[in-house]
């Protein structure tokens, strides 16, 4: 059988964690989402992001609009609870928080702060796991689980530094997972995008000329933009994909396979 994927995702509900501005990963695959039919949940990290937030749930019809710092439990509980009591169930989930304190994101690993990579690992990583253990009782019929990496987690990155290893905690949390809930047809993947200017990425060193070195190596001469990694996020959680999980899915422009 081929799958079609037009409009393969009406009527599914999904959840979006991440969106900063409208040049988040986050928005560009909560765009992909509704594109394909999806209705979708969206958060907000605290009251100054709200203005920047709400006008692109608007914009996405998002029926379900809260705050969402993953470190609050309280506020992660609501957001479930809201859910349970809107949907009864959840067919898919974006994962699309990342942070380390900067003073530690710009220095070395070796001079990282135990209370920086702490945060760095809490917030990057084991928010992603916390979701999980949250929407497996909400993905009564099967779901997807979606997370974002980058290519710092497997091989040294100039710059990366601290978030190399937290990245690489990620995927494997990303295997582990799959494994666990895959009895469930709950299936788990991360997508590693190249070098993309967003709000978090500028916080990285040296971030401009990282930019352009990755766009000189990659063979398609481009890295990725929003919308590209929009489109492999909606494919994951359609049918089509239904026998994808465990994996790093790279949408960098061939960046990746450069030495």
């Amino acid at each position: 059988m081929i799958a079609r994927l037009d409009r393969t995702l009406e009527g599914r509900k999904g959840l979006v964690v991440g969106i900063a501005n409208a040049q988040s990963i986050a928005y560009g695959c909560a765009r992909a989402f509704r594109a394909l039919g999806a209705e979708l949940a969206v958060t907000f990290l605290n009251d100054k992001a709200r203005p920047h937030v709400e006008p692109l749930a608007e914009e996405l019809q998002a029926p379900i609009f809260l705050p969402c710092d993953v470190q609050d439990e309280a506020q992660v509980d609501a957001l479930s609870a809201a859910l349970r009591e809107r949907w009864g169930r959840l067919d898919f989930a974006l994962h699309a928080v990342a942070f380390a304190p900067k003073p530690d994101l710009q220095a070395r690993l070796t001079d990282s702060s135990r209370e920086g990579f702490l945060t760095a690992m809490d917030i990057s990583c084991h928010s992603f796991i916390r979701l999980a253990r949250r929407a497996e009782p909400l993905m009564t019929d099967g779901g997807t689980l979606l997370t974002l990496s980058f290519a710092g987690a497997e091989r040294v990155v100039r710059n990366y530094d601290l978030m190399g290893p937290v990245k690489a905690a990620l995927e494997c949390a990303v295997r582990y997972l799959a494994y666990e809930l895959g009895p469930k047809g709950i299936r788990v993947n991360a997508i590693s995008p190249g070098t993309i200017h967003t709000r978090a990425a500028s916080g990285l060193k040296d971030f401009d000329t990282m930019f352009l070195e990755e766009q000189r190596k990659a063979p398609l001469g481009r890295l990725a933009e929003i919308d590209d990694v929009g489109a492999m996020a909606a494919f994951l959680t359609t049918p089509a994909a239904r026998a994808i999980t465990g994996m790093i899915i790279y949408v960098d422009g061939g960046y990746h396979i450069m030495g």
